[in-house]
């Protein structure tokens, strides 16, 4: 008691309550209030104080683990665990008792669905790892824990299916997975910035899900999903681009409408990138290329506009992703009210001032629409940043400035990988059997075989 003390000076919410049995046996327990389920915990010191007079456990109590030193102590206590220390013993007794408070299952706001399940991971990890438990009602779905944070000691599982993933994957992600040195997790985002492949891209490199129909999609992939207590958020590794430009939804629908989606998302992510580049690069250096009558209207509808065409692009562009971020920070109620009625303001006054024309207004309000079919949020944000400098570059050369970005971002894109998988596989490099599977949606009874992350020891769909 001293030591507990001690140890736990001015913690107002620990709780050490000393008990007697009818035998006279002396006894604390230790927990904390708030974290223990209070109710069961007395339950179960009156009936072992009444039946149990060596204090040892009885049938009723569900689980009971050997404490066994001083740390162990505290890491009981610290989780919701109730733990009995009897006078004259050097053991004690632990209740598993925690007191869990959980969120309800609901749908993900950030990845909606037309069609196809509608629940979501929650904060709690034994329910997201039921939620994959229920889905794959198989003894391969094998799952591997660790602690991390020197003062969290937040609760990581790795999943994965024991014959599609490959060992040497596994032994990667719980080799990085050890290797963190940290005070606390505080969500996925922290562990997936210190276990990527590359810090200094600005692509991600593990893809982030709340839903768990893409999780067990990934996992029949071969890959390895990563749950962290305290997030809804799981990380799947490994990963490449065009995993965030598929969804499970993709396959809930017929194959040729599903694929028309597919080619119209590839489309509009180019135009998400470049739309204002190349604007910007035919305004300034290409008229030749432009329609006379077309070329006309716009040179009347800049007759006023006292910028170049680039600084025009820059400003609407910065208006726009303002706006945007103002209205994902700002309460739902409002939100979407200013980001929508800001724009159309803020554009009309932009136009009826002078500062922008009405085809640049038009060009990034097409790109702002782009944008937005990109169905990962994380993968949108790379886009939108590498905007800029491409615009830098169209502003000076032209379309050869406009060349170069492109051709510096393929570059990256190429030499970049995801726990050893190259990020544009199965295009970079070249497999000829799997292309098919990034650029076209295959339907389900034209094929037998697996989609492949990197090289399977078991690729039969069937086996």
């Amino acid at each position: 008691m001293s030591e507990l003390e001690s140890v736990y000076a001015s913690c107002e919410d620990l709780i050490i309550r000393e008990i007697i049995n009818s035998a006279g046996d002396k006894a604390i327990v230790v927990f904390f209030e708030g974290i223990t389920d209070e109710e069961r915990l007395n339950e179960t010191i009156m009936k072992i104080n009444s039946s149990q007079p060596s204090l040892e456990p009885a049938s009723y109590v569900q689980r009971v683990l050997e404490v066994t030193s001083f740390s162990e102590l505290i890491e009981k206590v610290s989780i919701g665990n109730p733990v009995m220390l009897t006078d004259g013993s050097d053991r004690g007794m632990c209740f598993v008792l925690p007191k869990v408070d959980k969120r309800a299952i609901e749908e993900p706001i950030a990845e909606s669905v037309v069609r196809g399940p509608r629940e979501g991971f929650t904060e709690t990890l034994t329910v997201n790892i039921s939620l994959l438990r229920r889905r794959l009602r198989t003894p391969l779905l094998k799952v591997k824990a660790i602690e991390i944070g020197t003062y969290t000691k937040s609760r990581v599982n790795v999943a994965y299916i024991e014959k599609l993933a490959e060992p040497e994957l596994v032994d990667e992600v719980m080799k990085r997975l050890s290797a963190i040195q940290i005070d606390g997790v505080l969500e996925s985002g922290n562990i997936e910035e210190l276990i990527e492949d590359s810090h200094f891209s600005p692509f991600p490199q593990m893809l982030s899900t709340e839903r768990p129909d893409n999780a067990i999609a990934s996992l029949l992939e071969g890959k390895v999903v990563i749950l962290i207590d305290g997030t809804p958020f799981v990380l799947i590794a490994p990963t490449g681009l065009f995993s965030f430009l598929h969804t499970p939804e993709d396959s809930y629908q017929r194959f040729m409408i599903s694929m028309a989606i597919l080619w119209l998302r590839y489309i509009f992510f180019m135009v998400a990138l470049l739309a204002p580049s190349a604007y910007v690069a035919i305004l300034t250096y290409h008229h030749e290329m432009i329609p006379t009558a077309l070329l006309l209207s716009i040179a009347k509808s800049r007759e006023e506009i006292p910028f170049p065409a680039v600084v025009e692009a820059f400003i609407m562009e910065i208006t726009f992703e303002a706006l945007r971020e103002a209205g994902v920070r700002l309460p739902k109620q409002v939100g979407s009210a200013v980001s929508i009625v800001g724009a159309l303001v803020i554009g009309q006054a932009a136009t009826s001032a002078g500062l922008v024309s009405s085809p640049m207004v038009m060009v990034v309000a097409i790109t702002g629409i782009a944008s937005f079919m990109i169905p990962n949020y994380t993968m949108g944000i790379p886009i939108r940043l590498l905007r800029f400098p491409i615009m830098i570059l169209a502003g000076v050369m032209g379309l050869l400035g406009l060349l170069m970005g492109v051709i510096a971002v393929v570059i990256h894109l190429c030499s970049l990988r995801s726990f050893g998988t190259p990020y544009l596989m199965p295009l970079v490099p070249l497999k000829n059997s799997k292309w098919k599977e990034v650029l076209l949606r295959i339907p389900l009874w034209s094929t037998d075989k697996r989609t492949q992350v990197s090289t399977f020891r078991d690729k039969g769909r069937n086996k």
